[in-house]
């Protein structure tokens, strides 16, 4: 079962627990909330496929829980979608019905299904086939419009058995995080994972470094935003000190972060690496080294490799960078109505190409260097990895965010230009960031510009916006 530690017959053995989930200062039990999603599923047990707006509440948690009790795919909107993102999503997916709140504009009309919280019902459901569609989840279209990816219930299972082997996430543990419900990290680790192994989930609504230290969790999930928040202040870090684990994902952390949270906390975090159509597919490990810059090894059931431009093998020597492609159980079933996109992603002996470049040593550990469009720069003939120029800049004291592109450029084919944020007070000119690359690192990675902004552009997830830096 997807949820095996959700069910009534867990609960009639005694294995009720009274803080399951803790959201919007709402505490649900686990009996509350299998009452409650039952009650959720009796009204959208008829629809094949729902919208759900996402927002940090607990209408999205009953609302989730109720789709997989009644078997009824589930297609999560960010909800700050932009009028045509909504549309096309909507469209797209075919949802039959908002399950919860609808949005108050949508030139797409469809009726709303209620959510309610104070509504229990124990009817009991048979577990849908584990081939079936839990999720439809969009991809944050930086190539077009958004894509969705369909997972199976059988991948959902298999991804986060996979990270409970790795990480040693068991009902003892108390996770806690304050990430969108819309996407893998927040909706289907943050939540379903909680859900499925029986340990309590505290949300934080904004993620604030505030908030985590005061939540006194074992585990806790965080972007590179919100880590890089709390290392900027001491004695919230210092409060997690407690934890088992602290995790990042979504986004590459810095290495002066990773740095200065293993210092405060005492925890060297853990990396991973993953994206909607795979999950998490590398991770490093509980009981295993953290290296920084690094996201580890492949978790259970998984593959990797390393193919150059013509599909030939890259070694697994440390520092050749190729095009990382993956597989195992935890993979996605296609792009929803993209039958050309999906077979565009994998190659002809079944492996599915990530679309990101990557490092692996001889002992198997990854580095991500970033996707291959934007991240991968090709300048005089050489192969250049935008993450190593961004981390070489993040260690200047004057700097406190860094982005790297490859633009064109007539003469080298692409110019590595870095775009940076400077600490408050702070007056480092660019040719003082320029040399101080140059330093660190081969002469021919150095910036050829540095512009500096007041911010970069993310997100929801914290991902910086690279494609909208290339624009002139």
């Amino acid at each position: 079962m997807l949820l095996s530690s959700l069910n009534p017959h867990a609960v009639a053995q005694g294995a009720d627990i009274p803080d399951a989930v803790t959201i919007e200062g709402e505490q649900f039990s686990r009996s509350d909330l299998i009452g409650a999603a039952t009650s959720v599923a009796e009204r959208a047990a008829r629809a094949e496929r729902v919208a759900i707006l996402a927002a940090p509440t607990a209408t999205t948690v009953l609302a989730v829980v109720g789709c997989l009790i009644a078997g009824v795919t589930a297609v999560p909107v960010p909800p700050d979608s932009g009028a045509a993102e909504l549309a096309h999503i909507l469209r797209d997916s075919g949802a039959q019905a908002w399950l919860g709140t609808a949005p108050a504009e949508c030139e797409v009309e469809l009726p709303v299904i209620p959510v309610r919280r104070h509504a229990r019902s124990w009817h009991s459901y048979a577990e849908p086939a584990p081939e079936s569609a839990a999720f439809v989840l969009y991809t944050s279209g930086t190539t077009g419009p958004p894509k969705g990816v369909v997972l199976s219930r059988a991948a959902i299972v298999a991804g986060l058995d996979a990270l409970a082997e790795a990480w040693a996430w068991t009902s003892k543990d108390v996770l806690v995080h304050g990430l969108p419900l819309f996407h893998v990290h927040g909706l289907i680790l943050g939540l379903l994972g909680p859900l499925r192994f029986g340990s309590p989930l505290i949300h934080t609504g904004r993620p604030t470094p505030e908030a985590y230290a005061q939540a006194r969790g074992s585990m806790y999930f965080g972007v590179p935003t919100v880590w890089s928040r709390i290392v900027e202040d001491p004695e919230s870090a210092r409060a997690l000190r407690d934890a088992r684990l602290l995790i990042s994902g979504s986004a590459p952390l810095p290495v002066p972060v990773f740095e200065r949270l293993a210092e405060l906390t005492g925890h060297a975090p853990v990396e991973r690496y993953g994206m909607s159509e795979t999950m998490i597919t590398v991770s490093t490990r509980a009981d295993g080294e953290r290296r920084p810059g690094w996201v580890g090894l492949p978790v259970k059931g998984v593959e990797s490799r390393l193919r150059d431009e013509q599909g030939g093998a890259v070694p697994h020597d440390g520092e050749s960078i190729g095009g990382l492609q993956v597989r195992g159980p935890m993979l996605f079933d296609g792009y929803l109505n993209r039958p050309d996109a999906t077979a565009e992603s994998w190659t002809d002996d079944g492996w599915f190409r990530t679309g990101d470049v990557a490092v692996i040593d001889s002992g198997g550990f990854h580095r991500i260097v970033g996707r291959e469009s934007t991240d991968l720069i090709k300048s005089g003939g050489y192969r250049i990895g935008a993450g190593e120029v961004e981390t070489a800049l993040l260690g200047h004291p004057d700097v406190a965010e860094a982005a790297v592109v490859g633009l064109p450029d007539a003469d080298l084919g692409q110019r590595v230009v870095a775009f940076v944020v400077l600490r408050a007070g702070a007056s480092a000119r660019p040719e003082a960031l320029i040399e101080h690359v140059a330093g660190q690192l081969s002469v021919h990675k150095r910036p050829r510009d540095v512009v500096v902004l007041d911010q970069l552009p993310r997100n929801a997830m914290g991902k910086v916006q690279k494609k909208r830096l290339e624009q002139p």
